[in-house]
């Protein structure tokens, strides 16, 4: 899978390797494959490519992952197209 990138070094994923277990279940629910198994661990492997869906850390029983869904990049242009411009981050601009 191509893997796009929304902006650099902005992302709020964070992992805690210490506490992961090796499920293996943010690798199959993340949409981006942002996070791999190596090892018995998962890691992140493009954290530029992570669109904060909140996925992996839900689904993560340990709590080794976090993120604060719903402040990326898809949420602000959702938020902007319904005309909230309150709610709009840096990377959306106004035509």
């Amino acid at each position: 899978m191509e893997q796009f990138i929304y902006l650099k070094d902005v992302v709020t994923l964070a992992f805690d390797q210490e506490k992961c277990v090796g499920c293996g279940m943010c690798t199959v629910v993340c949409p981006h494959e942002v996070i791999l198994l190596a090892d018995g661990k998962a890691r992140i492997a493009n954290r530029d490519a992570c669109m904060e869906c909140g996925a992996c850390a839900q689904n993560c029983p340990p709590a080794a992952l976090s993120v604060d869904a719903g402040v990326g990049c898809a949420a602000a242009v959702i938020n902007s197209a319904l005309g909230r411009k309150d709610s709009a981050c840096s990377c959306v601009i106004d035509t």
